[in-house]
């Protein structure tokens, strides 16, 4: 029996999949817009929000979701979550204008990261919260405010772990400093409480984390201060592959591979962050993200309702509501799951000296995922012609447009069933969080790819500007897995 061709299927939420399955409709919004395009889906971001809100709401007394602006740039998804009534974490002059735009008031707008004296200025000014990152902004801030104003004020820990240094945050051991500075400035400051964000999706670091923030708040007591706001920030997981099983297959593929077992499954001498050494492939890979399969909503509960031994085994939320805390977090990743996809066109097919196949797309590598990660789902090839293609699997690698040679948008291969085609598209799935605008590639003078809304009303799909989207009109029903065939309705007017 024939070994089944490696292959990493995509989880694609079931709207996006009847977009994609709508015969023409993809074509339609690239022949009207241009390739190529990202494409957002703010129903998906909606649900995800729904998911999310239903685990605080049945875990959490008091919480506050913050939506992490820099995920993404889409005003639709911004308005998204304004209408939706979250709050939003902004990290730079241009995020708290385009939440300002959106409708987002200053008591829903949290400002994090490293703040120059300019963007401190406006801040103040404009009465928003301000996450403070290191002393200097703390003690500029009490500076600055104004005698009969009260700046509202979390302030970012770190140091939770020794062996980790963050560039991020005021350590623990400055704590002292910081406090001093809090009680001095009570008429100017209105200290709200503690945050933190951590890279690390591992659960037991973030209630240590939480833990050490806890001890802070009774601290802080001591020092006249009545902090009533626990940021616990963002880092919960996607979900990318469809079949863990058969991730886990290619993976293993992948690595007899760089054994010199099997057939090359890697571009040039890329080894994907693993280094082999005495016969075996070690270390952790850089797409070490796309093996998980937790969902977001999963780790948020477990957290939740993690036991606290400091607390005599009382959970998470528990331990919060006893001491009248308002939980905050940061998603970004966790509602922007497959709410959005980017599509390019296939510009030409070649082969190398090889005999490898390259598919060159209107494309550049930086436009789908940041430089130091690898895209570990497959594409979806939607044909644009009807016969005449070569229908036996193929293994290709997909290639940008730029003339470096590191512009390889996959540098491992991916099997297709099919040989692709000039004119073809290709759809790569969930994009939507940091992918699209985190390192979106400029040079020669080529613009980013545009960014398009997507809506499912009136039983069709309905396709506009980015910025054109209107979140409050009247949505039809879903889609059907199995969309109706006929020709879609891209409508000029915005959604």
């Amino acid at each position: 029996m024939t070994a089944p061709i490696p292959a990493l299927p995509a989880k694609i939420d079931p709207l996006v999949r009847a977009f994609l399955d709508t015969p023409g409709a993809v074509a339609a919004a690239l022949d009207r817009f241009g390739s190529p395009v990202h494409l957002v889906f703010p129903q998906v971001y909606a649900e995800n929000l729904g998911r999310f809100r239903g685990v605080l709401d049945r875990l959490l007394a008091r919480h506050r979701i913050c939506y992490a602006h820099k995920a993404n740039q889409s005003r639709a998804l911004v308005r998204t979550a304004a209408r939706a009534g979250i709050a939003i974490d902004a990290a730079s002059p241009q995020e708290v204008a385009s939440a300002v735009a959106a409708g987002f008031g200053p008591r829903r707008i949290e400002v994090t990261g490293p703040k120059g004296e300019v963007f401190l200025r406006d801040l103040i000014d404009r009465g928003v919260t301000i996450n403070v990152d290191n002393l200097w902004e703390l003690a500029r801030i009490t500076e600055l405010a104004g005698a009969h104003t009260k700046v509202p004020v979390l302030l970012r820990v770190s140091g939770f772990d020794s062996g980790q240094v963050s560039r991020f945050g005021v350590p623990i051991g400055h704590i002292e400093r910081a406090f001093d500075l809090l009680s001095a400035h009570r008429d100017r400051i209105t200290f709200l409480g503690f945050a933190f964000h951590l890279d690390s999706g591992d659960t037991n670091e973030r209630i240590r984390a939480i833990d050490a923030c806890l001890a802070l708040v009774e601290q802080a007591y001591g020092y006249g201060l009545a902090p009533s706001v626990l940021n616990i920030g963002g880092g919960y997981r996607q979900v990318f592959t469809a079949d863990a099983d058969r991730f886990d297959g290619y993976v293993h593929a992948l690595r007899e591979s760089l054994l010199g077992r099997g057939e090359p499954m890697s571009w040039g001498s890329n080894t994907f962050g693993y280094h082999v050494t005495g016969g075996a492939v070690h270390g952790i890979p850089v797409f070490h993200k796309y093996a998980n399969t937790i969902p977001a909503t999963t780790m948020l509960a477990d957290l939740c309702t993690a036991p606290l031994d400091r607390h005599g085994g009382r959970t998470v939320a528990e331990v919060a509501s006893d001491n009248l805390l308002d939980v905050w977090l940061e998603p970004g990743k966790a509602l922007l799951d497959h709410a959005g996809v980017t599509v390019a066109m296939v510009e030409f097919v070649k082969e190398v000296a090889d005999g490898t196949v390259l598919v060159n797309l209107d494309l550049s590598r930086d436009a789908v995922t940041p430089a130091d990660q690898e895209v570990m789902v497959d594409p979806v090839i939607l044909p644009r012609h009807g016969d005449g293609a070569e229908t036996s699997p193929v293994g290709v690698y997909f290639a940008g447009r730029l003339c470096l040679e590191r512009d390889l948008i996959t540098n491992h291969k991916v099997w297709l069933p099919a040989r692709p085609r000039r004119g073809d598209l290709v759809v790569f799935p969930n994009t939507g969080a940091y992918h699209m605008d985190l390192s979106a590639a400029t040079a020669s003078m080529r613009p980013p790819p545009i960014k398009l809304a997507v809506a499912h009303r009136g039983g069709d799909f309905q396709v506009c500007l980015d910025a054109d989207y209107e979140p409050d009109l009247p949505l039809g029903p879903p889609p059907h897995h199995t969309p109706p065939r006929r020709s879609p309705r891209i409508p000029t007017e915005a959604p």
